[in-house]
């Protein structure tokens, strides 16, 4: 049996305890902005996944439709329903002349920027490109071009604009 010394403590010095804090402080300091740009960089992997999932949405109904692009003013509802050849009309329900698509179960949210959250498209077929606010994506139908809908300002960690993905 061992035997103690009646009045000795038990527990640990402050120097120990200030040592354990810095440890801590520094490797919170390496891994904190670690994980923040793990978080961009999926964001930013999302946005390109999701731009090619609707640029091959567009793509594909372009081919089906003897290269004509959807219209802007039914877009959501050409790549989410059923259509049929002349693309006059989408609808929810396939039928003997709707057969055509889905090409797209959803139109995603946008996952960056100023607008993010929001599923809606932007017309993007005047002269020249102009950023509307409160849409996700941006949609020409003269050339079937889909981009993020935000301001040349809004960036990636390596300075490339959102809207030039």
């Amino acid at each position: 049996m061992l035997n103690r010394l009646p009045n000795a403590r038990r527990g640990f010095s402050l120097i120990e305890v200030v040592i354990v804090v810095v440890i801590i402080g520094v490797i919170a300091a390496i891994a904190i902005p670690r994980m923040s740009r793990g978080a961009s960089a999926a964001r930013e992997a999302a946005l390109k996944q999701d731009l090619t999932l609707l640029r091959n949405a567009v793509d594909l109904y372009s081919a089906e439709h003897d290269n004509t692009v959807p219209p802007f003013t039914a877009l959501a509802t050409h790549l989410t329903g059923y259509s049929n050849f002349d693309a006059d009309a989408a609808q929810a329900s396939k039928d003997s002349t709707h057969y055509f698509g889905p090409y797209i179960k959803a139109i995603p949210p946008l996952p960056v920027g100023s607008n993010k959250g929001d599923a809606t498209f932007a017309d993007g077929s005047g002269a020249a490109p102009q950023i509307a606010g409160g849409a996700g994506w941006w949609y020409n139908e003269n050339t079937g071009e889909v981009k993020a809908n935000l301001a040349d300002g809004e960036v990636d960690d390596a300075g490339v604009q959102y809207n030039a993905y």
